[in-house]
């Protein structure tokens, strides 16, 4: 495990205070992967790693952003001010601290109002750790706003956001309206995809959603069966 983490150093942006980080060597052995993108490997999870958080002023935020200065500073710096901060995430997480250090960031997220698609990112990983450890509830509560946002970055961003085109954006909206239970937007949002004459050049999408496309509508048809004719 030694040889996978190492430490570093980062400044923070927020109290530009200098601390060390744990990271994640990129050497690992995938193992597989589920339909919403979650990767699960032989080694560790790198997601326990993926946020930041600084032990001098308790501000936190995904890795890839960390170093940004974040949107409504003064109103985080007000916020921070005169508080005792007692956290250190450094070395080797376990997944309680794993999903602190999510809570925390998205807490962080929604006050600067980041980006929809930052903080779909955000609770969508957070729902990851929630499904290891077969904490359904939670899950579905965070699948549902990692949608959520995902959605509004329709409206507030230009594609693509991430590393995620508009056809792997609404794949992933369906996918997760499926997970969750809303099967007529589900069908919507994959449906879209599965007709889009683009999703040829991203044949690894176009079967993603053609397999949750098909398995939302079988779902859908035995949902409407179990229901009983007086009730659909």
């Amino acid at each position: 495990m030694a040889d996978i983490l190492y430490t570093t150093q980062k400044k923070c942006s927020v109290c530009d205070h200098e601390f060390n980080v744990t990271r994640v060597r990129n050497r690992l052995t995938m193992l597989k992967q589920d339909s919403d993108f979650c990767t699960y490997y032989g080694e560790i999870n790198p997601n326990y790693y993926a946020v930041w958080v600084c032990p001098h002023c308790g501000y936190a935020a995904q890795d890839a952003y960390f170093e940004e200065t974040p949107n409504s500073l003064q109103q985080i710096e007000d916020f921070l001010r005169d508080r005792e901060v007692r956290v250190d995430f450094s070395g080797m997480r376990d997944w309680e601290q794993a999903v602190a250090t999510y809570k925390l960031a998205i807490f962080f997220a929604e006050m600067a109002g980041t980006l929809p698609s930052r903080l779909g990112g955000l609770y969508l990983k957070l729902a990851w750790l929630y499904r290891e450890a077969g904490k359904t509830e939670e899950e579905m509560v965070a699948l549902d706003k990692a949608r959520e946002n995902y959605e509004g970055a329709f409206l507030r961003e230009r594609m693509p956001v991430g590393n995620m085109t508009q056809l792997a954006l609404e794949y992933l909206v369906g996918e997760l309206f499926r997970r969750t239970g809303k099967l007529p937007e589900a069908l919507n949002y994959l449906g879209k995809v599965v007709v889009n004459p683009q999703a040829k050049k991203e044949k690894r999408i176009l079967e993603l959603a053609r397999e949750a496309w098909n398995t939302a509508r079988a779902e859908k048809k035995q949902g409407s069966a179990e229901a009983g004719p007086e009730n659909r």
